[in-house]
């Protein structure tokens, strides 16, 4: 069985339906779907969806992207989606982080947000889907001032450095399509899971088209071929660890 553990099925790039979507994944062998929340408007749309699916689940995120640095409208979203932090399908909270990968981004603005959702993780006990591009300097120290449960850093591809750092502080890596065609540090296979991120990052032989949730099959063909072991291998353990950090 595998595990897409992170990906968008609510998102208007597809040409599919949920349903199709889903049926697709699950002729790849794909059982079990988190979609993941990047805004007060999505959220609802999360929960909705996961609600809508039995093996769909989802977490509560709001991109650093996303926020205009608007405190008291950081407020008032977080007050107006409270109630969908009791959805049974709630699995985590994600996507969340920081990035500094583009210009004219608020500093001060994106850790607000991070240490006010990194509370509502800590005080839920539940696993963090993180977001960090080109930010790690600022991450860590945040990071460490919370204590949370076994996390994830979605997407990983940073340097050998960070990835030490992550490992050390017992968080997992992400592997998605990004590991197909680039030159990415890898954790060992037993602190990995798979994610697609569909619609983004679509892995080869696919490059050019939409993600999709059910191509997290051929990063596990890939992942075999890099731990050189078998495709069962890399679904058992990943499968194992996502079913163990979310609690799916």
């Amino acid at each position: 069985m595998l595990i897409d553990s992170h990906c968008h099925l609510i998102d208007s790039q597809y040409d599919l339906s949920v349903d199709e979507i889903i049926a697709d994944a699950k002729s790849r062998g794909v059982e079990k779907y988190i979609t993941i929340g990047t805004s007060a408007g999505n959220n609802p749309e999360a929960c909705a969806c996961a609600e809508k699916y039995a093996d769909v689940f989802w977490t509560f995120g709001y991109h650093p992207n996303e926020f205009d640095g608007n405190k008291a409208q950081l407020e008032k979203d977080l007050t107006s989606t409270k109630s969908l932090l009791e959805s049974k399908k709630l699995v985590g909270i994600g996507e969340i982080g920081l990035d500094y990968h583009f210009d004219g981004y608020d500093k001060a603005a994106q850790i607000f947000l991070l240490e006010n959702m990194l509370q509502i993780a800590q005080d839920r006990k539940l696993p963090v889907s993180f977001h960090v591009r080109d930010a790690f300097d600022d991450f860590w120290p945040i990071f460490d001032n919370f204590h949370l449960v076994p996390s994830v850093l979605h997407s990983f591809s940073d340097s050998e450095q960070n990835l030490s750092e992550g490992l050390n502080r017992g968080l997992y890596t992400g592997v998605n399509g990004l590991s197909t065609f680039a030159k990415i540090p890898h954790a060992p296979l037993e602190r990995i899971i798979l994610e697609t991120d569909a619609p983004y990052l679509t892995p080869k032989p696919f490059r050019g088209k939409i993600n999709m949730p059910g191509y997290i099959r051929n990063i596990a063909e890939w992942a075999s071929e890099y731990y050189q072991t078998t495709l069962d291998e890399v679904a058992q353990i990943t499968t194992e660890n996502v079913e163990k950090i979310f609690k799916i």
